[in-house]
């Protein structure tokens, strides 16, 4: 799989000056950790799920939870467990014999997203590993709910324990969202221990997820379509200090991301009249912001912004119409490449200050080496765009594939 390869390889060679490169579920983590991009939730027990899941690879989706928590009543765990067998059954019918080409725009099941299930408690993961069976090669981990110190214990032991009787490399993505991690009082010792747990397992943690939606819920607060994660202030500092702890560039942090964007309006198409009337296919890109006003999304697009520039990569989303708008926003422009590459060149080694080659800024080599090499590596999963290719024509893209 590789992010945008659902558009055919025509259209990709005339947006990227360096194309996204292809991984797989056997990539190394520290690859699949970018590369996870929009991961989209959905509940477990849809009766469709296997056809669910391949027709969002076919849309570029390239992440995906089946949710068996918060996403579903507590009466229908148990039957969003026997529908999880049911269809990673389906999903390995389906693959069988199918020839991927990732150069082809084609819905093929053995392309299929990285597969996490959400589960409620330790003994779900062991239980639902032997139920899968074989299936399980179609299973990339699990995602560990409220996590902390105490609670993430047993969750890593139950994964450790799966992946040696399956033989099968199994992650987790812990879920960050737990009162004692809101509440200040509290909030330093949780940190503490969830960075001492992480540690201890840090090659099955694959990334940190942010359950932004509890922790507003323990204020009795939610926020508008206008208003992005980081307007909540008490949201706002809590986001500052995961990644204060948990994502530092000195080998000690982990991959932490975006907090999930609530807001949808139906259907799953919904640009798709806007952009055929819309004059930016002609060169008016403004009117792309005006359509994306209109559908409640502008708040979407300033929020990924502020992820990155608060040092999150990836986004968690409820909708298929949340996927392009991140992969689009998550390409390294031609500046941000061209900065990259001068920073980390090998006769930079001894530090110094650059004049960027847009001639627009200061690239200090020393300082800025981390933000480079994090640049690099997300330029190798999302790609380079061309020097006059810009979001509008990556979103654009990105929907008519």
């Amino acid at each position: 799989m590789r992010h945008f390869g659902h558009i055919p390889s025509a259209a990709r060679a005339g947006l990227f000056l360096r194309e996204p490169a292809a991984f797989t579920a056997d990539s190394p983590a520290r690859t699949l950790a970018v590369a996870l991009g929009a991961t989209l939730y959905s509940p477990a027990t849809r009766p469709r799920l296997a056809d669910d899941v391949r027709k969002q690879a076919a849309r570029g989706v390239v992440s995906m939870v089946l949710c068996l928590e918060d996403s579903i009543s507590d009466a229908d765990v148990e039957a969003g467990e026997d529908n999880l067998v049911r269809q990673f059954a389906d999903l390995a019918d389906h693959a069988a014999g199918t020839v991927t080409d990732a150069d082809t725009a084609t819905d093929t099941a053995a392309d299929l997203p990285l597969l996490f299930i959400r589960v409620r408690d330790p003994r779900q993961i062991t239980e639902l590993v032997a139920r899968l069976g074989e299936t399980v090669r179609l299973l990339s981990g699990f995602v560990l709910p409220k996590f902390t110190e105490a609670r993430g214990q047993a969750f890593l032991e139950a994964l450790a324990l799966a992946e040696r009787t399956s033989g099968r490399r199994l992650f987790a993505m812990p879920v960050l969202e737990s009162p004692e991690l809101l509440h200040l009082e509290t909030r330093a010792e949780t940190l503490a221990g969830i960075a001492s747990i992480t540690d201890k397992y840090r090659d099955r943690v694959l990334a940190l997820r942010l359950g932004v939606t509890d922790f507003c819920s323990a204020y009795g607060l939610r926020r508008s379509p206008d208003m992005t994660a980081y307007d909540v202030k008490i949201v706002a500092h809590v986001i500052s200090d995961v990644v204060n702890v948990l994502g530092r560039s000195d080998g000690t942090g982990f991959t932490v991301t975006g907090p999930v964007w609530e807001y949808f309006r139906p259907g799953e198409r919904m640009f798709k009249p806007q952009l055929r009337r819309s004059p930016f296919l002609e060169g008016r890109a403004e009117d792309l912001r005006t359509a994306l006003i209109e559908h409640d999304l502008d708040g979407l697009l300033r929020e990924i912004e502020l992820d990155r520039a608060n040092g999150l990569l990836g986004k968690t989303c409820i909708h298929p119409t949340h996927v392009v708008p991140v992969h689009a926003l998550s390409v390294v422009s031609h500046e941000e490449w061209s900065d990259a590459q001068d920073i980390l060149r090998p006769e930079q080694g001894g530090g110094g200050v650059l004049r960027s080659a847009y001639t627009n800024k200061m690239n200090e080599v020393k300082p800025h080496r981390a933000w480079a090499e994090r640049t690099l590596l997300r330029a190798e999963l999302f790609g380079v765009a061309k020097e006059d290719v810009g979001f509008v024509d990556l979103l654009t893209a990105g929907l008519a594939g």
